[in-house]
This record gives C-alpha cells, sequence and structure tokens, in this order.
C-alpha cells in the first residue's frame, strides 16, 4: 500500500483479530469501544499507519499504535505486525489476567449446582 494509503477502522480492526468478524468490529465502534486519537469515531473512519487507536474487548483495553495497514484477514503473525501495543497497556492488560486467574479459583461458578453439589445442599438442609 502506498505512504497515504488509507482502511476502515472496523476491517482494520478485524484484520488485526481484536474482533473475530467485521460486525463485531463495527458494533464496536459505533458502542464506542474504540477510539482514535482519544475521540469517538464511526466504523467508515479511514486509519493511516502511525494513528493510535484505544481499542476495548471485553474487560480488557489496548492502546495500540499502527504500523501497517491491512484489508485482508491473515495469519496470526501477520496481525500482530500490523501493530504495537504501549508498555503500560501489557502491564495493565497482564496483571488484569493475573487477577482473573487469582480469581478463577475461588470465583463462584453459575448455573445448577452439580451432584455432588446437590447432594451436601440436602445433607446441609436435613442438619445431618
Amino acid at each position: 500500500m502506498s505512504a497515504d494509503a488509507r482502511v476502515r477502522v472496523d476491517k482494520w480492526l478485524w484484520a488485526a483479530r481484536f474482533y473475530k468478524t467485521r460486525a463485531l468490529a463495527q458494533a464496536a465502534v459505533v458502542a464506542g469501544k474504540v477510539r482514535l486519537h482519544d475521540e469517538r469515531i464511526k466504523p467508515a473512519k479511514d486509519v493511516r499507519v502511525g494513528d493510535a487507536l484505544k481499542i476495548r474487548v471485553g474487560e480488557f483495553a489496548w492502546d495500540v499504535t499502527v504500523l501497517a495497514l491491512a484489508e485482508q484477514r491473515g495469519p496470526a503473525e501477520a496481525a500482530r505486525k500490523l501493530y504495537v501495543e504501549n508498555a503500560e497497556s501489557i502491564a495493565l492488560r497482564m496483571a488484569q489476567i493475573a487477577d482473573r486467574k487469582a480469581l478463577g479459583a475461588t470465583g463462584e461458578r453459575k448455573g445448577r449446582p452439580t451432584k455432588r453439589e446437590r447432594r451436601q445442599i440436602i445433607k446441609f438442609r436435613e442438619g445431618t
């Protein structure tokens, strides 16, 4: 691509593998989860090399600078070469992942109780 090349931000997010589909990328941009230079944007906004993006996916946030443009989704290795992530962003995300792992063992499970848990509940209620 030429030096003044541009790509729609929703296409770039999909190609960089931040979102699984273009529709999800588009919805995230509309919802304000993607910011270009700290400003809300629309899905058709063009992104250029050197642009700073703040991207929120679930509970994780990325502060990235665009290094290359792509309109086609490729392998993950190629997707990682499209951007560089801010050092503080990496540290924050790794801390969030560590916290999540630490809570994972003690975090409450959702859904129906297992057979063993049901037996413990019945035992508790009967007072035996």
